[in-house]
């Protein structure tokens, strides 16, 4: 008898932890710290749309040059954070890497000049002599170098974010996020002149939420609810950032609450376009793919018959 109760105990026990949802464990990898670049993803975490659908999220900060996508191709981290032009090469290498969400809809990526030079579009930059800190081999590097030339520059090596080249030296131009630097330099009392690489007609999906074939097909519900969680952190961040800037600036005390707020507020119109209040945050078209394909083919960044559709998905939440 009693071990016809223990077992009938067991068996209701079992049945209990079967009725129980048990949220699933995701890491999301970041190429960057902190910032308001990743606002939406960190107000899903702290506002709780990541628990609503059942998600219990790792949120991993990165670092320059952080090798998000080589991570995420070699199957170390479900999640993580890439640029579009990024996908084809990696596809043709074999890391089956694809779109989910894009929080940038007009790439941030810009060059910064000094103020004083009286420069009024981007190719001012490269019809002037002067220095210019960008990171070689980059596909939108490529792409200027082809457009412009950079025969009347110096090119030297990023500094990534440090401003010292370039508040020392007014012939100093530097690659940026415009959400970023441009701030940074504008609290040290230099004027600037940023100007978006979108301009040159070379605008890739930027801070793309991406997965790998294998891992959606193998996980099609945690990546539903993982697209729409960070649909609702998007929205939630987009209306108030205060919360969440407060939350990653305990994270990142390297940039100040001042500045938390005015990058949050630099970005939105990068973020929240015609098309995405049109078909939702994080939209992604065939369209885009097939110019960014065609250029970067264009740029011989790869040459594999990689096709739109094989880089991004619509994850309708």
């Amino acid at each position: 008898m009693l071990k016809r109760l223990t077992i009938s105990a067991l068996l209701l026990l079992t049945l209990a932890g079967c009725g129980k949802k048990q949220a699933s464990d995701v890491t999301l990898q970041l190429d960057w710290k902190p910032e308001p670049e990743f606002g939406g993803f960190y107000a899903a975490l702290n506002d709780g749309a990541f628990e609503k659908q059942g998600l219990h999220v790792n949120i991993s900060p990165g670092g320059a040059g952080a090798p998000t996508i080589e991570l995420l191709g070699a199957g170390k981290v479900p999640f993580a954070i890439v640029s579009a032009d990024q996908i084809p090469k990696a596809r043709e290498q074999g890391a089956n890497v694809v779109a989910l969400f894009a929080v940038y809809q007009t790439s941030p990526t810009g060059i910064m000049a000094r103020g004083e030079r009286g420069f009024t579009k981007l190719e001012d930059i490269f019809t002037h002599p002067g220095t210019l800190a960008i990171q070689q081999g980059l596909p939108y590097t490529e792409y200027l170098k082809q457009k412009y030339g950079f025969d009347k520059l110096k090119i030297v090596p990023s500094p990534f974010g440090d401003l010292t080249s370039f508040q020392s030296d007014q012939n100093y131009s530097m690659q940026c996020y415009v959400t970023s630097e441009p701030l940074a330099a504008t609290k040290l009392g230099i004027k600037t002149s940023t100007f978006l690489v979108s301009d040159s007609g070379f605008n890739p999906y930027t801070t793309v939420l991406a997965t790998t074939d294998e891992y959606r097909k193998a996980n099609p519900e945690i990546v539903k609810k993982m697209v729409a969680a960070v649909t609702d952190g998007w929205r939630a961040y987009l209306d108030d950032p205060s919360k969440t800037n407060a939350a990653m600036h305990a994270l990142n005390p390297t940039m100040d609450d001042a500045t938390f707020a005015a990058s949050s507020a630099a970005q939105k119109p990068l973020i929240e376009t015609d098309e995405t209040k049109a078909n939702g945050l994080g939209t992604m078209t065939q369209q885009r793919w097939e110019t960014l394909l065609q250029q970067l083919k264009d740029l011989k960044v790869f040459s594999a018959d990689v096709k739109p559709a094989d880089c991004f998905v619509s994850v309708k939440p």
